[in-house]
């Protein structure tokens, strides 16, 4: 895709008032931001408009701390009042925990403007920067959901756009230094992109375009889903275990996996202060086997969807991303599933270790390929 198709396709991505002329002084720096505002972890990078480089790259749990009342003076660094990400979650006995985001949108509006002015910091330590940003909302994400994330914006970032992060994903994955190589298939002009977050599971049809809303299915089901459900499974198998959400997330990070059983899976956990290890392999396989009956119908009705003309080079091309695309299997799973269907030759595959950043990096490309006009200005 060049940039003058990213432009034509970024130009549907807005509604409401559009930008107009900066006010602000030629001598003000303006910095382009992409930032991937997931559920549990939210990517941003940034960089200065006009140039290549990227000057921040930052994962950051997506979390608030408020500092209890009544807190002994030098215990949280700097005395501070609020903590965010790895901060909060290590001082997690003397903050009160807010997730601003639940299934991929805003829960906590005060927590969120909060959490976005900490990621204006990071990206603008100054504080006197332009700041505009791209920013990934789930596939088939609602107008209200939007209006959300552009209300807790307003005063933060100068000018925003809102792009479903599945199809940031194929732009970030795009490997645009080996565009026109013999045998390098380019992600953004028909591949299949699932992201898997911890809200949502997003699946959307990539074909060069900008995707409509029927190339796109959002399920409420992801990471945090399966975390409930092993929580449950766990009271059931272990009463009054007294695990953690937080630990049960570590144990399904460390040991999640899809397909048939993996019995024995032996994992360690301290109970009341004492060392006991459960046998937890169908705990954590039911739990994340939902996740595969979620989203395979999914994945079937987007093939469906596909011009005849496109589906069997689309099925070379189906490529999972996000922190469920970590689940060990997930992809020879849907694979075979694929397969034994019927469906012809399909290849999955998993998007690599950098899965964490390509909806951030998406976006920071649709940053810099946007027209002045495409910036909405949040007044």
């Amino acid at each position: 895709m060049t940039t003058a198709t990213l432009e034509k396709t970024l130009a549907s991505t807005q509604s409401g008032p559009v930008s107009r002329p900066s006010s602000a002084p030629k001598s003000v720096p303006s910095v382009l931001l992409g930032l991937d505002f997931g559920t549990n972890k939210s990517c941003v990078l940034a960089g200065a408009a006009g140039s290549g480089d990227i000057a921040v790259s930052k994962v950051v749990p997506t979390c608030v701390g408020y500092v209890k009342e009544g807190m002994v003076e030098g215990i949280i660094a700097g005395n501070a009042a609020v903590l965010y990400g790895d901060a909060a979650l290590e001082n997690k006995l003397h903050v009160n925990l807010v997730a601003p985001m639940e299934q991929g949108v805003i829960a906590q509006p005060d927590a969120a403007r909060d959490f976005l002015r900490h990621l204006r910091g990071l990206a603008d330590p100054t504080g006197r920067a332009e700041i505009r940003a791209v920013i990934g909302v789930p596939a088939n994400a609602g107008e209200a959901a939007r209006e959300d994330i552009r209300r807790c914006a307003h005063g933060i970032f100068d000018r925003v756009l809102l792009i479903p992060e599945p199809f940031l994903a194929a732009l970030g994955f795009r490997d645009n230094s080996r565009l026109g190589q013999p045998g390098y298939i380019d992600p953004v002009i028909n591949s299949l992109f699932i992201d898997i977050g911890g809200g949502t599971s997003d699946l959307c049809l990539v074909q060069g375009y900008f995707p409509t809303s029927e190339d796109q299915i959002s399920i409420p089901f992801a990471g945090d889903a399966i975390d409930r459900l092993m929580e449950a499974e766990l009271s059931r198998t272990y009463p009054n275990n007294g695990l953690s959400r937080h630990r049960v997330r570590e144990i399904k990070e460390a040991h999640g996996y899809v397909g048939p059983s993996r019995r024995p899976l032996d994992v360690k956990v301290v109970i009341g202060g004492k060392a006991h290890v459960l046998e937890l392999a169908d705990v954590i396989g039911n739990a994340c086997n939902t996740l595969i009956e979620k989203i395979y119908p999914a994945l079937t009705t987007l093939i469906a969807r596909a011009s005849s003309d496109s589906v069997v080079a689309l099925l070379q091309n189906i490529i999972i991303t996000g922190g469920g695309s970590q689940l060990k299997g997930i992809d020879t799973v849907l694979q075979q599933k694929l397969a034994a269907d019927g469906y012809e030759s399909p290849k999955v595959r998993l998007a690599g270790q950098d899965y964490k950043r390509y909806v951030a990096i998406g976006a920071l490309k649709a940053a810099r390929a946007a027209r002045e006009n495409q910036w909405q200005v949040l007044l």
